[in-house]
């Protein structure tokens, strides 16, 4: 069964930074595609970034050249660098490694 541990979340200003972890465990990690999505509240999940494991990256439009999706196997992790964070932005962040994780939350004030 896999466990799916997400960090990172909480609280910036509207500009700032945040970088988000997840760290798997039970499953063959390298072997697998990893991603981030969001949901904000009354809109559907959507997806934020998607990497492969030959590191081929996907983003959605709204975060490309902001966002930036990265893995490191030895750690059984994906992270999710997050820059020039929007009010937009927030939402609740899911990590899918092999299952979904139980997300974090990530808020962004103007």
């Amino acid at each position: 069964q896999v466990q799916i541990e997400e960090s990172g979340g909480g609280l910036v200003q509207a500009g700032g930074s945040l970088r988000l972890s997840c760290t798997a465990s039970g499953i063959s990690f390298s072997n697998i595609a990893t991603a981030w999505h969001r949901q904000a509240p009354g809109k559907q999940r959507e997806l934020v970034a998607h990497i492969s494991n030959i590191r081929r990256t996907i983003y959605g439009d709204s975060v490309k050249g902001r966002f930036s999706i990265s893995r490191d196997d030895a750690k059984n992790t994906v992270y999710l660098q997050m820059n020039s964070l929007k009010v937009e932005d927030t939402a609740l962040y899911y990590c899918y490694v092999g299952d979904w994780g139980q997300g974090i939350q990530v808020t962004v004030s103007s």
